[in-house]
């Protein structure tokens, strides 16, 4: 008994002298081949930032990007949308979509501020779109529409169409906007649509005078507002079903020609005695 007693109190000293087994170092295995940089790639594909165009800063992950995430303009890969979108959708599309109509109604509104400053110069001056009784911007600026906030109309061009030339500028340099940048500038640019057609029913229906600088206003705000409205539905920025999606998609030009031939036929019809 004594000598199992002693085997007893050996085997207790050297459990004591080595200590018990560390689950930690049981625990931490090695990792198998090929996780820790695939652990490490995918931590570093998130931070890669998604342009606006839905390509990744990253040299392992350029492949474009097909859709759109409503809750902003950035691109999530996989659906298929971007072929469907319409060129104007696409963001070099939207680029030069913005640019050239903004830079269309800058063009009135630039000569509508230089003859503007000629007439208070000279009020005698005659400016170089007064081509007749019914057409003549000089008559038009005369009258109390042509100020509607107490200063001339032209200036909130002035100040509006360069900003939307700043915006196209920023989409060339592959800047990427959120979703309520958008709409902020789809509203914008719907409250200039809503003040043109009100100066097109006071120049047709009331002052009975064509302005040619403002009509070239007219002819750059109809598709800056289409074709950008069309673009933030298509884009989910402006919520919308399928049905009505495509319908943006698809019937932009239509409408916009529409909205020519509308102003053309109302002016034909007012004005008949100076065509016809």
């Amino acid at each position: 008994m004594d000598s199992a007693h002693g085997v007893a109190i050996g085997e207790s000293m050297i459990i004591l002298s080595h200590g018990t087994p560390d689950r930690r170092d049981e625990a931490e295995e090695p990792p198998p081949p090929g996780a820790t940089a695939a652990r490490r790639t995918g931590t570093r594909s998130r931070q890669h930032p998604t342009f606006y165009d839905g390509t990744v800063n990253s040299p392992s992950d350029a492949s474009p990007h097909t859709a759109t995430d409503a809750g902003s303009d950035v691109v999530t890969p996989g659906s298929g949308l971007d072929d469907r979108l319409s060129w104007y959708a696409r963001p070099l599309g939207t680029a030069w979509m913005l640019l050239v109509t903004a830079l269309l109604g800058l063009y009135g509104t630039l000569m509508l501020v230089m003859e503007r400053v000629m007439l208070w110069n000279d009020p005698n001056h005659i400016t170089s779109c007064d081509l007749n009784p019914w057409v003549s911007c000089g008559e038009v600026m005369k009258t109390w529409q042509s100020q509607l906030f107490n200063f001339p109309n032209q200036f909130i061009g002035m100040v509006a169409f360069p900003i939307v030339i700043t915006i196209a500028m920023a989409l060339f340099a592959r800047a990427r906007f959120a979703r309520w940048f958008w709409i902020g500038m789809n509203l914008g640019v719907l409250a200039g649509f809503v003040f043109i057609v009100w100066l097109w029913s006071q120049a047709v229906y009331e002052i009975n005078i064509l302005c040619l600088y403002c009509m070239v206003v007219w002819a750059g705000m109809i598709p800056l507002f289409v074709l950008l409205t069309s673009r933030n539905i298509q884009h989910g920025v402006i919520p919308a079903p399928a049905g009505l999606r495509k319908f943006a998609a698809e019937w932009s030009w239509p409408i916009i020609v529409l909205l020519y031939v509308g102003v053309l036929a109302s002016i034909l019809l007012r004005f008949s005695n100076a065509f016809f």
